[in-house]
């Protein structure tokens, strides 16, 4: 299975070099005597413990299922539920909440390392913080024989599109760079909605998924709506990007993430501007995805520096007038608009 976890950061890097045990990405999980899941992306830490629980079901359909919460633990209870039962079952103990554990639970699971039950893998999610670092430090020195399945948060925009595209290509189904685009801006926000929403598009039985088969299920979505109003005002299309601004409006749409679509957009080609190299040389200096630069170098023909400096500024100045700074939120928005198109000249 490829590894679609992304960039973890330098302290993640750090650790991985210090640790014993191997640090996998949540798409990568596998049993073991101990499996730490770590990170702050809740929605990839239960998909990795749903991988697993799976994995272990279609191995052994009388695999047996605990739940035990670290903060509420009573002492003995690990003991009892990795207890071998009359007919040998496989198990599965789920611990929640190791950021929270008390001291009967830390207790007893530093005894458990030293002799962890056979047919019995025990997961661990811990959410981060300091509480239980001991009973961390022990496992990733080997105790146990565990493994680490590390589920960062997907902060990036090219983490998310690579999360997406993984989302296809597990389910063998071919999908257009457009509609890639359109469904990760529309759902960056949230990164179990992104999942859904793939799913959702999975379902549909056409052959391959486009940039039209987004809109039939998304077309209404603010923030999509949001990035074809950037999109034509920042190709100098301003009829276009006013009546799709004035539509996206009228089906309920919100002011403010329109404006955060024009920044986003205009703050990337800032970046590329000027800036030489091959896409994926400056996708990895600036974080982003190889097609985002190659969409602001497009996006960044007829501009000049004054004009993206003003258009900035300006951006800055909306913000804050549809946030309540000025009187009338829809003209602000036109006024960015008819800047934009005229690529920041009055």
């Amino acid at each position: 299975m490829a590894t679609r976890g992304g960039s973890r950061g330098g302290a993640t890097k750090a650790r991985a070099a210090a640790s014993a045990i191997p640090q996998l990405s949540w798409s990568q999980v596998r049993a073991a005597p101990v499996v730490l899941v770590t990170g702050s992306e809740g929605f990839l830490a239960d998909r990795a413990v749903r991988t697993l629980r799976d994995a272990l079901k279609a191995d052994d359909p009388s695999l047996e299922i605990s739940d035990v919460h670290a903060g509420d633990y009573a002492p003995g209870e690990l003991l009892t539920v990795a207890s071998p039962s009359l007919f040998g079952e496989p198990r599965l103990i789920r611990v929640e909440a190791v950021e929270k554990c008390n001291d009967a639970f830390l207790a007893d699971m530093l005894d458990y390392l030293n002799a962890p039950a056979d047919g019995t893998v025990v997961t661990l999610r811990h959410g981060g913080g300091v509480r239980g670092k001991k009973l961390l430090d022990a496992i990733r020195s080997g105790a146990g024989g565990g493994i680490e399945i590390v589920c960062a948060e997907l902060k990036k925009d090219a983490e998310k599109y690579d999360f997406a595209q993984a989302e296809f290509a597990a389910a063998g189904r071919k999908v257009t760079p457009g509609a890639l685009r359109a469904i990760t801006s529309a759902f960056s926000d949230d990164l179990a909605e992104l999942a859904a929403a793939c799913q959702q598009l999975l379902s549909d039985s056409a052959e391959q998924i486009t940039e039209a088969t987004v809109d039939k299920y998304y077309g209404g979505r603010v923030e999509t709506n949001a990035f074809q109003v950037a999109d034509a005002a920042i190709a100098g299309r301003h009829g276009e990007a006013l009546v799709t601004m004035r539509h996206a409006l009228a089906s309920g749409a919100d002011p403010v993430p329109m404006v955060a679509a024009f920044a986003s957009k205009i703050r990337t080609m800032a970046k590329i501007s000027g800036s030489r190299g091959g896409s994926g040389q400056l996708a990895q200096q600036f974080g982003l995805a190889p097609w985002q630069v190659d969409r602001a170098r497009r996006d960044l023909q007829g501009w000049t520096e004054d004009g993206l400096g003003r258009c900035i500024e300006l951006l800055a100045e909306t913000d804050a007038n549809v946030k309540g700074g000025g009187r009338d939120p829809v003209f602000a928005l036109e006024r960015m608009i008819r800047i934009v198109s005229a690529r920041g000249r009055d």
